[in-house]
């Protein structure tokens, strides 16, 4: 009988720690990260979802005669707001997955 109350407070816990892991990921979720490149001439807000959102160009980077640059500068700084989600999301969903080797 014993047993089952330690069963029975272990999936308590469970259960209350999946309900902090999907209010955590929703937080996640709704929150906004800039990614920029070229000193800020270029940048990209994405939510924490990994949706792009807006993209901000400065009027000095639109060259007609070199588009790669501009797509380059769009490219950092869209891989700068993934690394931050990612940052983000690693730091603040870790302390529910350590050492479970969970995909978030």
């Amino acid at each position: 009988m014993r047993g089952m109350g330690n069963m029975q407070g272990m999936m308590k816990k469970m259960q209350k720690m999946q309900k902090e892991m999907m209010e955590a990921q929703e937080a996640l979720n709704a929150q906004q990260f800039e990614g920029s490149a070229g000193g800020g001439v270029v940048k990209v807000i994405i939510n924490g979802q990994r949706e792009i959102l807006e993209v901000n160009l400065d009027e000095s980077v639109v060259d007609p005669e070199d588009i790669e640059m501009l797509q380059d500068l769009i490219v950092v700084a869209t891989n700068d707001a993934l690394k931050k989600v990612e940052e983000t999301t690693n730091s603040t969903m870790g302390k529910f997955t350590q050492g479970l080797n969970l995909p978030f």
